[in-house]
């Protein structure tokens, strides 16, 4: 294994541990890399009674996924105003906020025209692989 295999992991361990994330997970330029938690093994049960799966709702509209894990900004640095706001106007190609993974900044940019109708992440939250950053319309 390359120091910078090595280096990539332990930096995602990192990342993991910081935000208590149960796995993270980077794909960048054809390198994908996983690195999974610590779990701790639970105590049996007893199930007395079966427990009905229940149907999770997805809410109508078009989002702007997250393509990383990592951690959300909103915008450049604490000085600068936000990248986008609910009402604003996107386009193809904008950038709409920055993940930080591996101690980098990735903006993350609209893949689809339209309006910012909700912004459901915060600044300095992490974020997961595919979650929805923005509802556009």
């Amino acid at each position: 294994m390359k120091a910078e295999q090595k280096q990539a992991i332990t930096e995602l361990a990192e990342l993991l541990h910081q935000n208590n994330l149960s796995e993270i997970e980077y794909d960048v330029d054809g390198v994908h890399l996983r690195v999974v938690g610590h779990r701790p093994v639970a105590e049996p049960t007893t199930v007395v009674a079966p427990v009905a799966e229940k149907n999770v709702d997805v809410p109508a509209g078009n989002y702007i996924r997250s393509p990383m894990v990592g951690v959300a900004y909103l915008a450049k640095d604490q000085n600068s105003a936000p990248f986008v706001a609910v009402g604003d106007t996107v386009v193809v190609g904008q950038t709409v906020c920055l993940i930080e993974a591996m101690k980098t900044f990735n903006p993350i940019k609209a893949e689809k025209a339209g309006q910012i109708t909700e912004i459901l992440i915060e600044t300095g939250n992490p974020v997961e692989y595919n979650q929805p950053l923005f509802r556009i319309g």
